[in-house]
Formats: C-alpha cells, structure tokens, sequence
C-alpha cells in the first residue's frame, strides 16, 4: 500500500511504502498533527474550508483509505472508497442534510489518505483502523459484546458443559454456538442438562465435593464428582451432548430406544426409567424445532429502513435450527442506497462484534461490494463464506423470517426514535437564543459517593440516535478529600478533554458551583469556546420537572415542566447518575466485602479467596456454621472459631 499525506506546512505528497496503518504511522501523524496545533487554532473557517478543498483536488481516483482529524490531531472518522478522490468530496456538498455528517464536517482540520491495491485491502484495513482507535463518528454497533457459546470442555475424563461470551475467552473445549442472546443459552443449558445430566460447575467445585450437590438430588447430574457414574457412561452422555447440539438428534433416539428396551429386559427398571425420560424430552424437543430440521448454518441478515432510521436483524441457523435473532438500530445515513447501508452494517458486524463466521451469509439485499467483502471475511477468517440473496425453500423462510423481524423492531423503535427526535428539535428550539451551533452530540457528568467513600464519576453520551453505551466511561476518583464534589468534578473533566474532544453540547448535574468548576477546567485546557456549556440544577424542593439550567454567559433558564427539551436533559442527567451509582456501589460493596475478612487475624490473602471460592461468595460464608469453615483446606477449628466470631458480633 502507498500512504498519501499533506502538511499543512507545504504543498508536497509524500509516498511512503508500508504494509498497512501500524501504530507507529498513527504516531507519526499525530505528531505533525500536534506540531502543526497553533497555527490551526488560529486559521478561520474560509481557510480551512479553501485549504481541504485543495488537498481534496489532489486526492487519486484510486482505492484506499481515508482518516478525517480533528483539532488536535485525534481521528475522527475512518472510511474506505473505489476513488477517494470521489468519496471524500462527497462529504462537502451542499446537498448534505445528516446532521452527524454536517457535524463531522464541521470538526474536520485535515484529512489522511492511504492508497490501497484493491477495494478488499481498503475493506480490511478501513477495520483494522475503526478496530484500534474506535472514532467517535464511525458506524459502530451500540452492543459490541461478542455473541454467547455453549461449550463442552477437555477436562478428562469427567468434561464440563457450559457457556460464556467469546471463543477465546474461555478453556479449551469444543463450541457451539452463537446464540443471540443469554436466554437462549441458559434454555439451552437446561435442556442438556435435564435430557443427559452433565456436570456444570467448575473444576474448584468440582475436585473439593465429598458428597452430591442439589444437582444430583433434581436429576440435572449424574454426580461424577464422587464416582456415581463410570468414565464410560458419562463418555456416552457427552458424545449424545455433542451430537444433539449438531443437530444428529434422530441418531440419539434410536439409541436411547435400543437402551431402554435392554434395561427392561435385564430387569434394571431404574435405568429404564431414566432412559424413557431422556425420550420424553427428546421428543419434545423434535416436536418444537420440528420446522427446522434441514441440515446447514447461516448468518440470515435482513435490512429495513424507513422515516430516516435503519433495523438490522441478524437470525443465526446452525445445525439446520434456527438459535434466534438480534436486531441492530447501526447509525447510518438512510439517505443512502438500502444495499450500502447494508455492505457498511457487515462489515462492521463481522470485524468488530462476532467471531464466528458461518458457511453462508443470507441477505436481503445484495451488496454493490458483495465480492470484496466475501473475500475479506475469508482472508480475515481464514475459511470460505458463500453470500447468498437469492435463495428457496428453507432458506428463503428463514429470509422472510428475518425481514419479518427486522420489519417488526423498526415499527417499534421508530416511535422512540421519532420522539427523540422531537426532543433534539425543542432543545434546539430552546437554546436558539444562547447558541447557534448545531447539538447533536451531548455528554453529561455525574458524581457518586457514600459519605465520601468509593467516590466514582460518570460519562454518559448520547447523540441524535439515543445513548452511545459504547461511549460511556466511568472514573475512580484518587487523591481528594471525600465527600468533595468540586474536587472530584475537576479531576472528571481534566482526565476525559486531556484525551478526548468535547461535544457539541457538555452537561454538567449541578448548580452554579459545578459549572464554575468545568469552566476553570475548560479555560486551563484552552476549549472553554469549543462547546456550550451548560449545568442543570434541581429547583424547588429538589423536585423533578422543576430544574434549572445555568450558563456560562446567559442568564439561568427555567423550563416548564411539560418541555420536550427539559425531558431530553433529565433524561440523560438520570441515565448519568444511574451509571455512577450502579459503579459506586460495586466499588463500595466490593470494599466492604473484602475489609470484613482482611481485619481477621491470622487469614491471608491466600486463605480469603479459599473460602469465598469454597463458599461462592460472601453471603453464602455468613450463613456458614463454625464447623463448615472449619472443613475448608487451610482453616482449622480454632481459626474457624475466630472468623465465625469476627462475622457474627
């Protein structure tokens, strides 16, 4: 690939040959980024405006990649084109009417190119760059936490059943999977459970029993933690497991026939029994999936979009059973071709969300870029993926199936969304008087403490589209006297805009104090202009509906309390103050928990995580008797006497 880079300081291109955007290119930028920050700050708008339209004159009709920067060097956007030459001035009409586009627009004070060999190395290097530095103005999914597997572990020769996000994040074992939600897994658990009874604790657990669990006694293990059940036996469970969960259940029932007919006649009744069961379930189980019984996998992924928002629902069959659906809401321009939006929700999908890629992809649409992407998909997951569109039988239901969900969820959403909305267009309305930058993204601070204790601030982001979770953040504060807000507000506001650019609007859960804390914060970093500023204090009695809003330079606003725009900002000062409590008390409780068993004489470090780990957890070893600690590797009677003692008084 060939790297293309202006300097604001001439008027050369340099080419560089490199394999990609490694950190140390990134580094480099940012640099001349830096270097270059004064004499930024002090260009107008019309010569920045006439400076990017030259560099953009310059750009080749070639494929690649482009960074747009901001102030200070950080990466706003990161985008892949046939032709940046074309691509990029398209953001520079004055026919664009998406306010996040307009808003990026406006932010960006460079632009960076890097010229690539195909449209594919644009593809995948576009997702590398959004993979690394997650710019804020990228098409990035709102739940990006990886997809849940059922997985059955090496252990020998008793194997463990369970289920846990990732591939990678856990032992070794085999997978199956993804299911599309924890419901879906833990029914799946379950049902394994009840029809083959294999093991689900862990191996701590599991080496330390001397006797039967609860498990055991409800029928849901065979208890090979004290030898109840032979490596054979529980061999067969595992493998009719694994079977079951490819989709060979008619194998299964054949067998779980022939045995049960054997146990009779050898007069063993008991395991007769347990054999019928296991049918009974297993029939029940046919009767409800009855519909998806062909064989294959697929990702089905169906588009819909309408008033300006776009729903993406992503069904996922495996071993020919439909395992359910995740609808997505990506933030994208529904002014664009359908098929684009689409060929952008992919890609994205498939590089930063799952890391599971089935044998075909079924789409609703078909892709301007179809072949580039099947082919990045397989050099990125190193196997072969067939992108479909036009499908029949089976396949076409399971389409409809999607497209039916995807149709559904938008109906749904588009209520909110259209009220939320409405709520931008009053709050907007509202503060016409006081600013006329246009609002869309706006991130709000709140501070959490107990007396003073496990003192947390909070960053909630929302923009035009809802709340931005992937953008929230939470700060553990250090070095100040408890119970000092201020304090603790300075030291929120210094860590985030050392780092990160300021929103187009920053709102502050406080009165006049708080706000006069983040204006000297903003001064000393030299943004105070950069954004509107604004503090929402509670009013009378302290009661809803009756805040206040405080400026820096414009007298007070007090709102009615049937506002679209007062709702818009309660809100998100709501949602601000849930992240931060929800985090102080973890802090809190976290400390708490661990300080009542570190006062106790003569238990070590080694020794606490032996009993939380014997017990499950702190309130489970509050209930405990002195003679159950006594019983736990480590503990004698006589340290076992002291910590009961210590617990209980």
């Amino acid at each position: 690939m060939v790297k293309v880079s202006e300097s604001n300081a001439d008027d050369n291109i340099s080419n560089d040959v490199n394999n990609g955007a490694s950190k140390n290119a990134s580094a480099d930028n940012n640099k001349s980024a830096d270097d270059n920050k004064d004499a930024v700050e002090i260009e107008s708008k019309d010569d920045r405006k006439a400076r990017l339209k030259h560099l953009i004159k310059r750009l080749p009709n070639l494929p690649g990649v482009y960074k747009m920067l901001g102030k200070n060097g950080d990466i706003l956007y990161v985008g892949k084109a046939k032709s940046l030459k074309s691509r990029v001035n398209s953001y520079f009409a004055k026919t664009i009417d998406h306010p996040k586009t307009r808003a990026l627009v406006a932010r960006i004070h460079n632009i960076e190119t890097i010229i690539t060999r195909s449209e594919t190395e644009a593809l995948l290097l576009e997702q590398n760059l959004i993979k690394e530095y997650r710019p804020p103005y990228n098409v990035l999914l709102r739940d990006d936490k990886s997809y849940l597997y059922v997985f059955i572990s090496a252990d020998k020769p008793y194997p463990r059943l369970a289920y846990g996000r990732g591939k990678g994040n856990h032992q070794k074992g085999r997978f199956f999977g993804p299911f599309p939600s924890a419901h879906a897994a833990k029914e799946t658990l379950v049902l394994m459970q009840k029809m083959f009874q294999m093991r689900q604790c862990t191996n701590t657990f599991f080496k330390q029993r001397k006797r039967p669990c609860l498990e055991y006694q409800i029928k849901r293990c065979r208890a090979p933690c004290v030898g109840l059940v032979s490596p054979e036996e529980y061999a067969e469970d595992v493998n009719n497991t694994i079977r079951f969960l490819k989709g060979d259940s008619s194998d299964i029932h054949s067998a779980l026939i022939e045995k049960m007919e054997g146990a009779a006649e050898a007069l063993d009744f008991e395991k007769a029994v347990f054999y019928r069961d296991q049918l009974s379930m297993l029939r029940e189980v046919q009767a409800r999936q009855a519909v998806y019984t062909v064989q294959g996998e697929a990702d089905v992924i169906a588009i819909s979009s309408q008033a300006g928002m776009t729903t993406v629902n992503v069904l996922n069959v495996r071993g020919g059973r439909v395992l359910g659906g995740k609808n997505y809401f990506p933030d994208v321009d529904s002014s664009e071709p359908i098929a684009d939006n689409l060929s952008a929700f992919i890609t994205s999908f498939y590089f930063q969300v799952t890391d599971d890629l089935p044998s075909e992809i079924i789409l609703s649409h078909k892709l301007p870029d179809q072949q580039a992407i099947s082919e990045a998909l397989a050099t990125h997951f190193g196997s072969k993926v067939t992108i479909k569109t036009n499908v029949r039988e089976h396949r076409a239901e399971w389409l409809d199936l999607a497209s039916l969900n995807a149709s559904n969820a938008l109906k749904t959403k588009l209520g909110d969304y259209l009220e939320l909305h409405a709520r931008f267009n009053a709050l907007k309305d509202v503060l016409a008087d006081v600013t006329d930058r246009a609002i869309d993204r706006i991130e709000c601070f709140d501070i959490s403490h107990t007396m003073g204790e496990a003192t947390i601030g909070s960053c909630v982001v929302f923009d035009q589209g809802g709340s931005r979770r992937r953008d929230y953040r939470q700060y553990a504060i250090h070095d100040i006297q408890g119970g000092d807000d201020y304090a603790a507000m300075k030291q929120v506001l210094t860590r985030r805009y050392k780092k990160q650019p300021l929103p187009d609007l920053l709102l502050i859960d406080g009165g006049k104090g708080q706000l006069g804390i983040a204006k000297e914060v903003l001064t000393e970093l030299g943004i105070l202009n950069d954004t509107l500023l604004i503090s929402v204090a509670k009013g009378e009695g302290r009661k809803a509906g009756l805040e206040v809003l405080h400026f820096i330079d414009h007298e007070p606003l007090d709102l009615p309390m049937d506002s679209k725009a007062l709702h818009l900002l309660m809100h998100i000062r709501d949602e601000a103050h849930r992240f931060a409590i929800t985090a102080h008390r973890k802090k809190r409780d976290k400390r708490r928990s661990s300080s009542v068993l570190e006062v106790i004489p003569g238990l070590g470090e080694k020794r606490r995580r032996d009993l939380l780990n014997h017990f499950g957890g702190l309130q489970q070893l509050l209930g405990a008797s002195q003679q159950e600690l006594a019983g736990v590797t480590g503990i004698g009677p006589v340290l076992a006497k002291t910590i009961y003692k210590v617990l209980h008084e």
